[in-house]
C-alpha cells in the first residue's frame, strides 16, 4: 500500500505518515515494507534536524493480547464474598496479561468450535461490543483474535463518565449493544431490554475477575452518551448501555 502525502504536509506530518504506514504494513505480516517506512521517518529527521515532540507519538493500530489464563483465579464463593464497587484507583497500568484476562473474563470467547462466549447473549447474538479506553486511545476488544484493535488514537477517557476518577483510571470498559444483530424479529423495546441484561452479565463477570485479582472497579450509567457516542463514531444502530472503570485498587 502506498503512503499517500498531502500537498504542503508539514515534516512532522511526514513523519507521522510514514510511522503509521510501517505499523499498517507489521501489523499486516508485509515485512518488505515496514523497513522502507521506518528508513523514510528516519531519514526525514536526519535530513531537517527537527526533534519532534511526544505528541507525534503513534498509538499501537492493534494490540495482541497474551494467551488468556484460564487456570488462575481464586475459588468462586470468595470472589463473591469480596465483589464490590470501588472508586479509589491506585496510579499505575494493567499489564498485558492482566488485560488480556480482564477481557476474556469479561466477554471472550471459551468455546473456540462455535464462538460462544464466558457471557450469555440472547438468541446468541452477541450483539455487545466492549470498547477500552485507555491513555493511549480507543480500542474495539475482538473476542475471537484476543486483539484489541484501535479505533480513535484520542484519550476519551474523560468521556466515559461525570466522576472524576475516570480521567485517570487506566481503563474504562464501554459496552456498546449494536440493534443490527438482534435481527428485525424484535421490537425496539425488546432490544433495550435484552442488551441491558447482556450488558449486566458481561459487568458481572469483569466484577468477578476484579474480585478474584484485587482490581478496583465500578460500573458506571452516569455517562454523557450523544456525547461519548459521538468521539467514538458510532453508528445510528449502536448504543452505549454502561462503562466500567478498572484499575490497581488504592492500598
Amino acid at each position: 500500500m502506498k503512503t499517500r502525502l498531502r500537498k504542503g504536509s508539514t515534516f512532522g506530518e511526514m513523519y507521522r505518515i510514514s510511522l503509521r504506514a510501517a505499523m499498517r504494513e507489521l501489523v499486516h505480516g508485509n515485512w518488505p515494507m515496514v523497513a522502507p517506512q521506518l528508513i523514510a521517518a528516519v531519514l526525514l529527521v536526519a535530513a531537517t534536524g527537527v526533534v519532534l515532540p511526544c505528541a507525534y507519538a503513534e498509538s499501537p493500530v492493534s494490540i495482541i493480547l497474551p494467551k488468556p489464563d484460564t487456570k488462575g483465579g481464586r475459588p468462586l464463593m470468595q470472589v463473591l464474598d469480596e465483589r464490590r464497587s470501588s472508586r479509589e484507583f491506585a496510579p499505575g497500568t494493567l499489564t498485558p496479561q492482566m488485560l488480556s484476562n480482564l477481557l476474556w473474563a469479561a466477554d471472550g470467547v471459551n468455546r473456540p468450535d462455535t464462538g460462544r462466549r464466558t457471557a450469555p447473549s440472547a438468541q446468541d447474538r452477541r450483539e455487545i461490543d466492549i470498547y477500552a479506553a485507555t491513555a493511549d486511545g480507543l480500542y474495539l476488544y475482538d473476542a475471537k483474535a484476543q486483539v484489541l484493535k484501535l479505533i480513535n488514537a484520542k484519550d476519551l477517557r474523560a468521556l466515559t463518565g461525570h466522576q472524576d476518577f475516570v480521567a485517570q483510571a487506566p481503563v474504562n470498559l464501554v459496552y456498546v449493544a449494536d440493534f443490527a444483530r438482534m435481527g428485525a424479529r424484535m421490537n425496539i423495546d425488546e432490544k433495550l431490554f435484552y442488551s441491558a441484561v447482556d450488558t449486566g452479565f458481561i459487568a458481572q463477570n469483569v466484577y468477578l475477575y476484579c474480585a478474584s485479582e484485587k482490581l478496583a472497579t465500578a460500573v458506571r450509567g452516569s455517562v454523557d452518551r450523544k456525547a461519548l457516542a459521538a468521539a467514538m463514531h458510532l453508528g445510528s444502530e449502536q448504543h452505549v448501555m454502561l462503562s466500567q472503570t478498572v484499575g490497581c485498587a488504592r492500598k
